[in-house]
């Protein structure tokens, strides 16, 4: 039988008893006390769905293997947990996994060198990288559970799509209070810079509210996923395409421009 839930403002109606994300669920209660023995004295490690440079439209899912990945122009999950993150690197950054001289995993204090306060850091001044952009690079990290799956992967958004995502937020909190109360749909929209540089920048857009059933599944969880994203390293590769300049002008960082 069809389970009518409300929402704040919204009314929907979900087939409760065979939802994907509440069957997930099911198989992680079961899979907690194993997991606590199997992963002592290990960290523990995400997928990450990657957002591939040069303007392209699909993203790159990761796979049973390690060595490979597929691309989808679309998917669906919930947004469990998300937080600032920014990283410096005193080089041009050249590719691949390594650390950079300066992080921080909440917006507001940098580790490394410079380190500090990160609103008060010359690396995070628009002027201080290539094309008037910033050196040091602003993302957020958010942890995404999709249906059907009973660990979240990682989905790192780069500077140019983080305009997008608050103005998601701004739609979803009133009507639903919490990102994580819907399933979101990602998608990826070509776009380009003010120095004519072709970027990916992400799309969101709510799919549907989750039920009261899926909520109560969901909520010991987030909580975990809070606790172990302060442990889970900067290891994103920084090769995004600066999307934020100075106007000659003078004025604050410009809007981003779709492609025709």
């Amino acid at each position: 039988m069809a389970k009518t839930t409300k929402n704040t403002k919204a009314m929907t109606t979900v087939t409760d008893t065979t939802s994907a994300l509440t069957t997930g669920f099911g198989s992680l209660n079961k899979l907690d006390d194993n997991f606590a023995k199997e992963m002592d004295g290990l960290s523990a490690v995400f997928d990450r769905i990657k957002i591939p440079i040069g303007g392209v439209t699909y993203f790159e899912m990761p796979t049973d293997d390690p060595e490979k990945t597929e691309t989808v122009k679309e998917f669906s999950a919930v947004i469990l947990h998300h937080h600032a993150m920014r990283a410096y690197y005193k080089e041009k950054y050249t590719g691949g996994n390594n650390p950079p001289d300066c992080g921080s995993l909440d917006g507001i204090v940098g580790n490394g060198t410079p380190g500090g306060i990160c609103d008060q850091c010359m690396c995070n001044q628009f002027g201080s990288g290539e094309n008037g952009s910033k050196a040091c690079k602003e993302r957020r990290r958010l942890y995404l559970l999709q249906e059907g799956e009973v660990f979240p992967k990682i989905l790192s958004l780069p500077t140019g799509s983080l305009k997008e995502f608050a103005r998601y937020l701004m739609h979803c909190l009133p009507n639903y209070g919490r990102s994580y109360a819907v399933l979101t749909r990602f998608s990826l929209t070509k776009a380009i810079n003010k120095g004519g540089i072709a970027f990916s920048k992400a799309q969101f857009r709510m799919e549907r509210p989750l039920t009261e059933t899926e909520l109560a599944a969901i909520e010991p969880l987030i909580e975990q996923v809070k606790i172990i994203s302060k442990e889970v390293i900067i290891d994103e590769p920084i090769d995004d395409v600066p999307s934020e300049t100075v106007p000659p002008n003078g004025e604050s960082a410009g809007e981003n421009k779709s492609a025709a």
